[in-house]
């Protein structure tokens, strides 16, 4: 397995993606944050579904069960914004798509990012995320860490060769 089979290119899905490319410049990597980015809101509704039997078991109270209904929309809120946002890398940019009623695009210049690097947590190990933090030089950026990478490795590498491209004349 390679990152091509997890990356998107051009599918019905990337219409989101499509309208912040410029003319000239061809999507290379286009993938959604890992799902461990729900993992939170998942177990708040878990636990309060269970919070929520148990008072209205011991109390009688049925008015708990309004606030479990809107951790579940809650939750149906932080799926809906997971499925459209991107993180996208093309030959000239690096961007975040983020949001669902105000769209927020940070992009970084591809040729200001100076450094990047992979952070893994032992939850991100177990799971298969990570973290990217990337750097410019001396700038303040509207893009700097990068949570929940899914595949990090293989983004790690994939985006490293798009940042730092080999010189013409070094060994591949």
């Amino acid at each position: 397995m390679n990152l091509n089979d997890y990356v998107v290119f051009r599918d019905s899905g990337t219409r989101t993606v499509d309208r912040y490319l410029m003319p000239h410049e061809g999507q290379t990597i286009a993938v959604r944050r890992h799902p461990a980015v729900l993992l939170r809101p998942v177990v708040e509704v878990v636990a309060g579904l269970f919070a929520c039997g148990y008072v209205s078991t011991a109390t009688g109270l049925t008015l708990i069960w309004w606030l479990w209904l809107g951790l579940l929309a809650r939750l149906m809120w932080k799926v809906f914004a997971w499925s459209i946002e991107y993180f996208l890398v093309t030959e000239h940019r690096v961007m975040l798509i983020t949001g669902v009623l105000n769209r927020r695009v940070a992009m970084i210049p591809l040729g200001k990012v100076t450094d990047i690097a992979l952070e893994r947590s032992a939850l991100g190990r177990m799971l298969g995320y990570g973290e990217f933090v990337m750097e410019s030089a001396g700038q303040d950026q509207a893009m700097r860490n990068v949570k929940y990478m899914p595949y990090p490795e293989q983004l790690y590498l994939e985006v490293s060769s798009l940042v730092f491209p080999a010189v013409d004349g070094s060994p591949d």
